[in-house]
């Protein structure tokens, strides 16, 4: 381990998401479609999930068709306590570069949050994130599937005002779409957004100010450009074996320690990466480390690309 000065983990170690508070680490269920082959090895994860202490899981109907929430059902029980949050926006494709079709007009929202409910045998969704489609990577919106924010936000709280919607949340969204959606009440968002990839920044800030849950979506990086694999960055690995770490965990810690509203739902097929996950809790990111890590971001895009940002949020 290292002799450098050791800073305190990022407090708090909860935050609250739809009025209830949960640990910082959660999970992220899309890798249960992995499991399609597999129902029991698939439920028997999730329970190793909720045994493990976790109380916010991230899923989609859209996930393996169903199957994600299908092996939630038949995992959950009435009083494990957990939060489900779901998102819709986008239903499953058969066809295309992206296995999905933006769903984005007011009736295939009410019909995707049907969906979820049913796939999750449940009368009512904690969390619904409206995933938006307006920015990359990913499936974009287009044509007709371009809809005006108040529209789909009106079929939203009408859903959560006849109680079968719980909390609002917002996915794949600009600083514009945020600040206008915030009268409705959001309770979360989720964006791309990594130690290497922190264009979200000025959005982070403000989701922070205003008490909202930031839950990054490729928090360890991913296979496009916009959004490269942390775990491949000299200085992350550096980090991880000063400090008796695996790179995944250095990544996850940064963002704890880098805004007390981050929520992250890593995901996984493995009990014990798992618990590798939720140890990120607990580590302890020296001064050197958060040196480094804090400022790969203009080592990136620039110093001019990082003082812009940082005047954004300010």
């Amino acid at each position: 381990m290292s002799e450098t000065t050791r800073r305190e983990p990022a407090a708090p170690t909860t935050f609250a998401l739809a009025g209830r508070e949960v640990g910082r680490v959660g999970y992220g269920a899309m890798s249960l479609e992995h499991l399609a082959g597999d129902p029991a090895a698939a439920v028997r994860l999730v329970r190793d999930v909720v045994d493990s202490g976790v109380r916010h899981i991230d899923t989609a109907d859209f996930y393996g068709d169903s199957t994600a929430n299908t092996f939630l059902r038949e995992a959950l029980r009435p009083d494990d306590d957990v939060v489900v949050a779901t998102k819709i926006g986008a239903v499953r494709a058969t066809s295309g570069p992206v296995p999905l079709r933006a769903a984005q007009r007011p009736a295939e929202l009410r019909a995707a949050v049907e969906d979820n409910l049913r796939s999750l045998g449940r009368d009512r969704l904690d969390l619904v994130y409206l995933r938006r489609l307006d920015l990359r990577p990913g499936l974009v919106a287009e044509g007709d599937q371009i809809v005006p924010l108040e529209d789909q936000l009106a079929e939203l709280v009408a859903l959560r005002d006849a109680g079968v919607v719980g909390a609002i949340g917002l996915s794949a969204v600009s600083d514009d779409v945020l600040r206008a959606a915030l009268p409705a009440g959001i309770a979360a968002v989720q964006n791309g957004y990594n130690v290497l990839a922190r264009e979200s920044e000025p959005m982070l800030d403000l989701a922070r100010r205003e008490g909202i849950a930031w839950v990054p979506f490729f928090p360890l990086g991913s296979g496009f450009a916009d959004l490269p694999k942390v775990v491949d960055q000299p200085e992350v690995i550096a980090a991880a074996t000063r400090l008796g770490a695996t790179p995944a965990q250095i990544g996850l810690a940064w963002l704890l320690h880098h805004a007390p509203n981050t929520l992250l739902i890593p995901g996984t097929t493995s009990s014990a990466h798992l618990a590798e996950n939720l140890a990120a809790a607990d580590v302890v990111l020296d001064d050197l480390a958060l040196g480094e890590l804090d400022a790969l971001y203009a080592a990136r895009f620039g110093d001019a690309a990082w003082s812009r940002a940082r005047r954004e949020q300010s």
